[in-house]
C-alpha cells in the first residue's frame, strides 16, 4: 500500500481518542509503519478534537499537512465539512457520522451546519467522495467511532485492517461491559 494519511476529527467527548488509538493499533497489527498524534485543544469544553494518523515507510512527522488527507473520518457533520474543506487531498475520501454535536462556535451562531449535499459537493470538488453513516438504534452515542470503523472495514479503505485486528486493539484498550458492547457492535 502507498502512504496513507488519515485525519480524524470530532468534538470533545465523542471518542476521537479511542478511534485514533484503535486504528493506530489495528494498522500496526496489519504490518504498517504508523505514526500518530492527537491534538486535544478545547476537548473538555466542547471544542474540536483532532487526530492525525500516517502510514508509510518514510514518514518523518505524524502531522498531516493541509490538503493531504487521503481519508477524513469525522464523528459529526460540521467537523466533517471543515476537514473536507481544509484537509482533504485531491481524490480523498470522507466518512462521517451524521450527527450534530453542538460545538461552542455553533452555539454562539458562528457556524451553520452543512447539509449532506454541501459536504458531498466539497468532496466532489476535490474529485473525492463523502460517505454518510448513521445507525438509527445506536444504544450509546459514544460508540459512533466503532460504527465508523466497521464501515471503513466494509469499504476496505485500509487494506489489511479487518474486524479481527480492530477487535484485538479494543481488547488491549478496554474491558468489561464497554468492551463487550463495542465488540458486539463491530461484529453485527
Amino acid at each position: 500500500m502507498k502512504d496513507l494519511n488519515i485525519y480524524m476529527c470530532g468534538v470533545g467527548g465523542q471518542g476521537i481518542g479511542l478511534l485514533a488509538e484503535v486504528l493506530l493499533r489495528a494498522c500496526h497489527k496489519a504490518g504498517y509503519d504508523v505514526k500518530g498524534v492527537d491534538t486535544h485543544g478545547l476537548a473538555q469544553r466542547g471544542g474540536t478534537v483532532i487526530s492525525h494518523l500516517r502510514i508509510g515507510k518514510k514518514i518523518h512527522t505524524p502531522l498531516i499537512p493541509s490538503g493531504k488527507a487521503n481519508i477524513v473520518i469525522a464523528l459529526e457533520r460540521l467537523e466533517a465539512a471543515r476537514a473536507a474543506s481544509e484537509m482533504l487531498a485531491e481524490g480523498g475520501k470522507v466518512i462521517y457520522y451524521d450527527a450534530e454535536y453542538q460545538t461552542i462556535g455553533n452555539r454562539l451562531g458562528k457556524f451553520k451546519y452543512p447539509t449532506h449535499e454541501e459536504l458531498e459537493n466539497t468532496a466532489n470538488a476535490k474529485k473525492g467522495e463523502a460517505v454518510r453513516v448513521f445507525e438509527e438504534d445506536l444504544a450509546d452515542p459514544r460508540m459512533q467511532n466503532i460504527v465508523l470503523i466497521k464501515k471503513i472495514i466494509e469499504l476496505e479503505w485500509i487494506s489489511g485492517v479487518d474486524i479481527e485486528k480492530v477487535s484485538e486493539a479494543l481488547v488491549e484498550l478496554m474491558q468489561g461491559k464497554m468492551l463487550e458492547k463495542n465488540l458486539n457492535l463491530l461484529k453485527v
